[in-house]
């Protein structure tokens, strides 16, 4: 688990402002669950057989001996949170929620115990245009954030629960035709959760799976369909794709349609969002029949993404614009108005008093550390004369004297250049 640290949170503040501006583009409303839950919710959803349940919970007794679980992920709680409160009977909802999950896992670059995710849920559509939707809204972020370009999109159909039975079956009766020949979570996997073995990165369970059945041809007509119509919506919106027969997710309750944007700057840790529908999760958890389809993105892999890559706008930081310096204990109380008006004045500035006191050397030592790109000096002279001292910090030019009642004009005129 990590800080984030006052340096880094401006590139955090881009990203969450960006993703929550997006989305109100869109018609999403945001929904904030606990990120405790009832452990019985993740083995509900997620599958008792998961590596996730398994192994990578963070799960307690509380006094009252009930097992409770930091979230792993968002899509139990949010759904358990809209049933709850009867969000979903004959609505259709588009939800999205941020926030920590935890998960006890391996730590790799871009990846950590509690790390951050972007959910967003859709309920009670069952076409493929909502599909594409969510496609199309996150190929939009991609590009606010600077990203156009250097993400690129995978699908794939996973067909019905009864469709990927059959399917399991037909590769599980052929990988045990070579199970010696599987990397070690490869031959875990064959009896628990063998559809993941498709995503291994092991070169030899590589080779084996060349030959191996393709969940393609065991798709229902009802799948194939979606899937066909999601393609065509794609292909209208200008979203270029790749349908990558392997594709598959790691939790029991996804269906029909699944997709991930990779990047190629990141190494082997590639994914930075994935989702696909799940519409039998609802009623899994107890709710009626209601069809879904969400994805989630990892924040600090986004920022990792954004830090690699040098794509974070010059604007994103926590530098001051003003710093405001009083020369003697005449001048404290006037500085301090004068920085509050500059506030009102200059609404989109970071206006910075110095407190603490110092000589005009230290003041100015701190403004300059500040990164403003003006100092106000403001001192028993400055007072006498209604004026202020404007010191450029960032240009080679020379301080000037600004009458006090102008000084807001001029910088709003300064900043435009």
């Amino acid at each position: 688990m990590n800080d984030i640290l006052p340096e880094q949170t401006p590139v955090w503040q881009f990203v969450e402002s960006t993703v929550r501006k997006v989305l109100a583009q869109y018609g999403y409303q945001e929904i904030r669950m606990p990120i405790v839950e009832q452990t019985d919710l993740f083995k509900r959803s997620i599958g008792e057989v998961t590596d996730i349940v398994e192994k990578e919970m963070y799960t307690f007794e509380d006094r009252n001996g009930d097992s409770l679980t930091l979230r792993p992920e968002g899509t139990a709680g949010c759904v358990r949170a809209a049933e709850e409160h009867g969000l979903l009977f004959n609505q259709t909802r588009r939800l999205w929620y941020t926030g920590p999950m935890f998960r006890h896992e391996r730590p790799q670059k871009g990846r950590y115990r509690q790390f951050h995710q972007i959910g967003v849920e859709c309920f009670g559509m069952a076409g493929p245009d909502i599909d594409a939707e969510l496609l199309i809204l996150t190929a939009r972020l991609w590009k606010e954030l600077g990203l156009e370009g250097h993400t690129r999109l995978e699908i794939n159909s996973i067909g019905t629960s009864e469709a990927r039975r059959a399917y399991r079956e037909a590769l599980v009766d052929y990988l045990e035709q070579d199970k010696a020949g599987l990397d070690a979570d490869s031959q875990r996997r064959l009896q628990t959760n063998p559809l993941r073995i498709l995503d291994s990165k092991n070169p030899s369970t590589r080779k084996i799976l060349e030959g191996a059945p393709s969940l393609d041809d065991y798709l229902d007509d009802e799948s194939r369909i979606h899937f066909d119509r999601l393609r065509e919506l794609l292909d209208a919106a200008g979203i270029n794709y790749t349908v990558n027969p392997a594709l598959v997710r790691g939790l029991d309750y996804y269906g029909k349609t699944v997709f991930e944007w990779i990047t190629d700057s990141l190494g082997a840790q590639g994914t930075v969002c994935a989702g696909g529908r799940y519409d039998g999760l609802v009623e899994q958890l107890g709710g009626k029949p209601t069809c879904a389809v969400g994805f989630a993105m990892g924040v600090e892999r986004l920022i990792l993404l954004l830090e690699t890559l040098e794509v974070i706008p010059d604007h994103v930081n926590n530098n001051a614009d003003v710093y405001v310096t009083a020369m003697g204990e005449s001048a404290m109380a006037p500085a301090f108005a004068l920085a509050e008006s500059l506030r009102s004045a200059l609404v989109d500035r970071v206006v910075v008093s110095h407190c603490g006191g110092g000589s005009f050397k230290s003041q100015m030592k701190k403004a300059d550390r500040s990164a403003a790109r003006y100092a106000v000096i403001l001192g028993e002279n400055e007072l006498a004369n209604g004026t202020v001292g404007l010191k450029p910090l960032r240009a080679d030019e020379p301080q000037r004297e600004v009458l006090q009642s102008e000084l807001a004009s001029v910088l709003s005129e300064a900043f435009k250049h």
